[in-house]
């Protein structure tokens, strides 16, 4: 795949992606928090677990980003989805996974030590699996009671953002399969 445009930087992270079922999980999940008013509710086509986020690249690194995700080899990701959390300095509501499966800490770490040997700078240092429900929550919503469930995951993605006036806008611009081995 060419680079995806001709700007200068691209903001990039590496992701897994919900199929379909899992996606109709997370807006059924999203929709059982009561996040206040202000709050703005993340788009379903948006829902994403990210891996890494390599955040400004200049596009000139995007074939680098390629390769690093050419030369992963990891077992398709098994996590359950089983608990809601807000986090107050980002002002986020999340869904989250309490367990780490060893395929995704491994698939994490891979990723991690590759972009780091390659010079990317990356944050956060720790693996906290989750999906953001919605952004400017102010204060913790009222609890619910979360009904778990299993997301399955046989692929990952590279992924442009783009700041858009309502939210940003996700691009998958490659992907890569899971092995087919557990």
């Amino acid at each position: 795949m060419n680079d995806p445009c001709a700007d200068d930087t691209l903001r990039m992270f590496f992701a897994l992606w919900p199929g379909s079922e899992t996606r109709e999980r997370l807006t059924l999940a999203a929709c059982a928090l009561d996040c206040g008013a202000a709050a703005r509710a993340v788009p379903a086509d948006a829902y994403h677990l990210t891996l890494a986020f390599v955040g400004e690249v200049p596009s000139r690194r995007f074939a680098d980003l390629q390769q690093i995700g050419r030369d992963q080899r990891a077992s398709p990701v098994r996590l359950r989805i089983d608990a809601y959390e807000y986090w107050p300095k980002p002002e986020v509501a999340v869904v989250a996974a309490r367990q780490i499966p060893a395929p995704l800490e491994r698939l994490w770490a891979s990723l991690h030590a590759c972009l780091a040997q390659a010079g990317f700078e990356l944050q956060p240092k720790r693996l906290r699996p989750h999906v953001t429900l919605a952004r400017k929550v102010a204060q913790a919503p009222v609890p619910a009671t979360m009904s778990p469930f299993e997301w399955t995951a046989n692929e990952f993605h590279l992924v442009r953002s783009t700041t858009g006036a309502e939210h940003s806008v996700y691009t998958v611009v490659d992907t890569w399969p899971l092995l087919d081995e557990w």
